[in-house]
C-alpha cells in the first residue's frame, strides 16, 4: 500500500458499510503527493473477454475504439469476476468486496441498506459523480442510489429502443427511435461537458450487448454474411451419436477419443448444453446460436462507437491526456464452449472479462498488465487516481501501479470464484472455485456430480478434467484448502439466502433478467 494520511469526517457521521460485525463510519484517507484525475468508468454487459477486434478471435469484428484504447492504453489480459452474473459483479466492482459480502448473490436479491459504494467515497473527496444506464441490483430498481449526484437509469434489462429512464428521480419517456447506447452516452458527455471545471466521476453502464442483441441502424446486419469460428471445445463433451467411444485392438478406449466418459467431465454441462443455454437449442430455438453471435458482434461495434464518441469528445476538449478512463464487461460469455452459451460458470470464456484502461499522463502506450486483477480491484483503482486510499472493507487491490508499468511484489497468486443457485435459471450449480496462472480447481455444491481441475498451461480450453488424476492429488488439495481459508477468512462458508418469491404471477420478465 502506498503512504498514506486519513482525514476522518467524524462529524459527518455518514453511515458506512454494513457488514457482519458492524458499521464502519464512512470515512476518506488521502494520499499524500496524489495527482486526483477524472475518472470515466465504463462498463459493458456480457462482452467476452477475446472478442474485440486486435485479439483476432473473430477475424471480421471490428472495435476500433476499444483496438485504440490498447494500443495506446492499457491492456489488463487477465482480467476476471469474482462471480460471473451481472448483479453479484456490479455490485463487487461498487463495494470492493465478495458476492457473500455484499450480499446480492443474484440478478433478483436486494442491495442491503448500509452498503457504501465507492463513489460515495468520492462525493466526500469533492467530485461530482453521475451515473448513466444499468443499474441492475434489486431486480427492478431504478432509483436514484448513494453515491451519485446525477442519475439516470431503467428498470432490469432496459430496452435498446423505446427508452424509459429515471433521471433524477422523474421518470423520462424518449423517442421510440432513439438507440439506448447513444442515448446514454449523450448524457455521459453532456455531464461533462457540464462539470469539467469540476473534478468528476462517470460510470457509464451499457445494457449492450446483453441479449436480445439490437444494433444501430448504422451497424445492424453489418456481419450477416459472416461466420463466427468455433471454440476448440465446441464439441467437448460430445454426446448423441458420438457418446460411444472407438477402441483399439486391445477393445480399450482408443487414446485421445472424444467421449464424454472419458474426459470425465460433468453430466450438468452436457445437460445444459440441450437446454436453451446451449447451442442445440439457444435461446429457445429462436434462431441458431451462429446467429445470435453475429448479432451479439453488430451490438458491440455500436458500442465501440459510442466509446469512440467519448474520446473524440475529450480529444477536443483537451482532457484526454489526465482522465483515466477504464473500460471492462460485467461477466463473460460462452459462445460454443462445452457447447454452452450464458455465463455463470467459472470456465474462462465465462469468467475472464475485457479490461482496458486508458490515460496518456500515467499509462505508455501498448502496456501489457499480465498479473490476474478482479472486478473488486475496480473500487480501489478508481479511489487512488483520485487522490484517496481504499476503504478498509474493500478486499480488492489498487491496480493503477500496473497500469502505470510497475511491478507489484505482493500482487495475488490467485483468483477466488463464487456462483448460487438460480430459481430461474437451474442449470447451473452452485460453484467455488479457485484459479492460479497454471491451474483451476472448481467446486460444486448440491449436485451429485464431478468436481474439475484443469492444467490450464497444458490445456487451456478445459477439455481434460484431471480431478481423479493421482499425480495432481497434492496439487488439488492445496487449492481446496486454499479455497476454503478464504471462504472461511471472509465469512463465505454460509450460503446467503434471500427472500425471493418464485414462481411471480403472470410475471414473464424472468425469461429477460440473466
Amino acid at each position: 500500500m502506498r503512504n498514506s494520511t486519513i482525514l476522518t469526517l467524524g462529524a459527518s457521521l455518514l453511515a458506512g458499510c454494513a457488514t457482519k460485525s458492524g458499521q464502519n463510519q464512512l470515512s476518506v484517507t488521502r494520499l499524500p503527493d496524489a495527482k486526483p484525475r477524472n475518472v470515466i468508468f465504463i462498463l459493458s454487459d456480457d462482452h467476452r473477454y477475446d472478442y474485440m477486434g486486435f485479439l483476432n478471435t473473430v477475424p471480421w469484428l471490428q472495435t476500433p475504439n476499444l483496438d485504440f484504447m490498447a494500443a495506446n492504453g492499457a491492456y489488463v489480459r487477465n482480467a476476471f469476476v469474482t462471480t460471473s452474473l451481472s448483479s453479484p459483479s456490479r455490485a463487487s466492482i461498487l463495494t470492493g468486496m465478495f458476492s457473500h459480502e455484499h450480499t446480492v448473490v443474484d440478478n433478483v436479491a436486494p442491495v442491503p441498506e448500509g452498503l457504501t459504494f465507492f463513489p460515495q467515497y468520492l462525493q466526500e473527496a469533492g467530485y461530482v459523480t453521475g451515473f448513466f444506464g444499468k443499474w441492475h441490483m434489486g431486480d427492478t430498481d431504478n432509483r436514484p442510489q448513494p453515491g451519485f449526484d446525477h442519475w439516470e437509469s431503467f428498470e432490469g434489462q432496459g430496452t435498446y429502443y423505446n427508452v424509459e429512464m429515471n433521471v433524477n428521480g422523474k421518470d423520462v419517456v424518449y423517442p421510440e427511435d432513439a438507440y439506448v447506447t447513444d442515448l446514454l452516452t449523450d448524457h455521459a458527455i453532456d455531464f461533462i461537458e457540464e462539470n469539467r471545471e469540476k473534478p468528476f466521476f462517470v460510470y457509464l453502464s451499457h445494457k449492450a450487448v446483453h441479449d436480445p442483441f439490437a444494433a444501430s441502424e448504422e451497424h445492424e446486419g453489418i456481419y450477416d454474411d459472416e461466420r463466427i469460428p468455433k471454440p476448440a471445445n465446441f464439441d467437448t463433451p460430445t454426446y448423441g451419436l458420438h457418446a460411444v467411444p472407438s477402441k483399439d485392438a486391445a477393445g480399450q478406449p482408443a487414446k485421445g477419443s472424444a467421449w464424454y466418459g472419458e474426459e470425465r467431465l460433468p453430466d450438468w454441462v452436457k445437460a445444459q448444453r440441450e437446454s436453451w443455454h446451449g447451442v442445440d437449442y439457444s435461446y429457445f430455438g429462436r434462431t441458431d446460436w451462429e446467429t445470435e453471435a453475429k448479432r451479439y458482434c453488430q451490438c458491440l461495434t455500436s458500442m465501440d462507437a459510442s466509446i469512440g464518441r467519448i474520446l473524440d469528445y475529450l480529444r477536443k476538449t483537451g482532457m484526454d491526456r489526465n482522465t483515466l478512463i477504464i473500460y471492462m464487461g460485467d461477466n463473460g460469455f460462452c459462445w460454443g464452449e462445452h457447447g454452452l452459451i450464458d455465463k455463470r460458470t467459472f470456465y474462462e470464456a465465462s469468467v475472464r472479462v475485457p479490461m482496458l484502461a486508458y490515460c496518456p499522463e500515467i499509462i505508455a502506450p501498448g502496456t501489457v498488465v499480465e498479473p490476474m486483477v478482479q472486478n473488486i480491484d475496480i473500487a480501489p483503482t478508481v479511489m487512488e487516481a483520485c487522490g484517496i486510499d481504499k476503504a478498509p472493507q474493500m478486499r480488492g487491490q489498487s491496480m493503477l501501479p500496473l497500469l502505470e508499468g510497475e511491478e507489484v511484489a505482493d500482487w495475488r497468486k490467485r483468483i477466488y470464484y463464487e456462483y448460487y443457485w438460480e430459481y430461474d435459471f437451474p442449470q447451473t450449480p452452485t460453484t467455488f472455485g479457485v484459479r492460479t496462472d497454471k491451474y483451476k480447481y472448481i467446486r460444486y455444491h448440491g449436485i451429485w456430480d464431478t468436481n474439475e481441475f484443469y492444467d490450464l498451461e497444458n490445456d487451456p480450453h478445459e477439455t481434460r478434467n484431471l480431478i481423479a488424476e493421482p499425480a495432481y492429488r497434492e496439487t488439488i488439495e492445496q487449492l481446496a484448502n486454499d479455497l476454503y481459508t478464504w471462504l472461511e477468512e471472509t465469512d463465505g462458508m454460509n450460503i446467503p439466502l434471500k427472500r425471493t418469491v418464485k414462481p411471480r404471477i403472470g410475471d414473464h420478465r424472468n425469461l429477460d433478467v440473466n
